[in-house]
């Protein structure tokens, strides 16, 4: 039997034909990428988060998704997606983080009207975690200013935790009947005399804390406190104040790279899964506050009632109170530099 063998030119055109069948096929293949820049006590909950969302949008659309994770303080963070990191979101634990990025052009200016609950899925609180049997009797923000009290917080300048922290203690005095404006200072003035280390971020304050064995109390988040009890056992204790921040973990869609990488709809998607019931359920789990009610009332035992404040309430908003307290030449400058 003879065989006849196609033309080179016959060649050429059936693998051109071939490889325009085949491109979509490759092109529905291929894997998209997105990377979450987020503060660094929230390593724990992207990681149960993300390939839950995998999963879901997987199942939803067909389409494969990998999502990579970057973590440090807060404002680091933010400052370091300001200098070129591309981030397709951003999942931090201020608003005023947000808002910067958003004053650089990467975000929209309406960000917080973007998503639920001015896009923030989760929130937290300010409480106190201490050794066991709370040896310095420990009980409110008054405690941790007492001589021979040794706090552990993370720097205001650099991180979210910090400065929560910061505010909580001035607020309280705030919210107390007659407290004023220099009986909030003093507070504060004297909690940070007695931190002996200023760590970048969260994470390394909490290593501060259980690891190096350094303070009578760490300030951080009720989510990190938790954490830390399931990790460490009995050897540490959550103590309540009987008033606290109110402290939002916002989201947002970095506008100038998903359009660049055009992947605003993988992006958008993975920020919404958040508010879904098997989002809200995991940032449960890792002891956040949560949006659904369902889900709140599910796990309510996690959760100790406490009288919450906001920084909108006491301070005018985050960016009036960065102006006030954080920004250079502010009141934690003045106060810190006086220690």
């Amino acid at each position: 039997m003879t065989i006849t063998r196609p033309s080179p030119l016959r060649r050429w055109i059936l693998a051109l034909t071939l490889g325009a069948l085949a491109a979509p096929f490759a092109a529905g293949a291929a894997e998209v990428e997105l990377l979450n820049v987020s503060y660094d006590v929230a390593r724990e909950l992207y990681k149960d988060i993300n390939p839950a969302f995998i999963a879901d949008y997987k199942q939803k659309t067909g389409e494969t998704v990998v999502v990579k994770q970057s973590h440090g303080g807060s404002s680091k963070q933010a400052r370091s997606v300001a200098d070129g990191l591309e981030a397709s979101v951003v999942t931090m634990n201020q608003a005023n983080d947000i808002d910067m990025l958003a004053d650089r052009g990467l975000v929209a200016a309406d960000w917080a009207k973007k998503f639920p609950n001015n896009a923030a899925p989760y929130y937290s609180t300010m409480v106190f975690l201490v050794r066991k049997g709370n040896p310095k009797q420990i009980k409110n923000w008054d405690d941790l200013a007492r001589p021979g009290v040794k706090v552990v917080i993370p720097n205001p300048k650099t991180a979210g935790n910090g400065r929560y922290t910061y505010l909580a203690a001035w607020g309280s005095v705030l919210k107390k009947k007659g407290g004023t404006e220099a009986q909030a200072r003093e507070l504060v003035g004297k909690i940070f005399k007695n931190v002996p280390v200023l760590d970048a971020g969260g994470r390394a304050a909490t290593t501060t804390f259980t690891q190096r064995q350094i303070g009578d109390a760490l300030v951080t988040f009720e989510n990190e406190v938790q954490l830390v009890r399931a990790e460490f056992g009995d050897n540490f204790e959550v103590v309540y104040p009987p008033t606290s921040i109110l402290a939002e973990s916002p989201v947002a869609v970095v506008d100038k790279v998903v359009d660049k990488r055009n992947i605003r709809k993988e992006a958008t998607a993975y920020l919404n899964f958040l508010y879904s019931e098997a989002g809200q359920e995991i940032g449960a789990k890792h002891f956040m506050r949560v949006r659904s009610a369902a889900v709140a009332k599910k796990y309510a035992a996690n959760y100790k009632p406490i009288a919450l404040f906001t920084v909108d309430e006491l301070f005018g908003g985050w960016k009036a109170a960065q102006k006030k307290h954080f920004d250079d030449g502010g009141e934690f400058d003045k106060i810190y530099q006086s220690k």
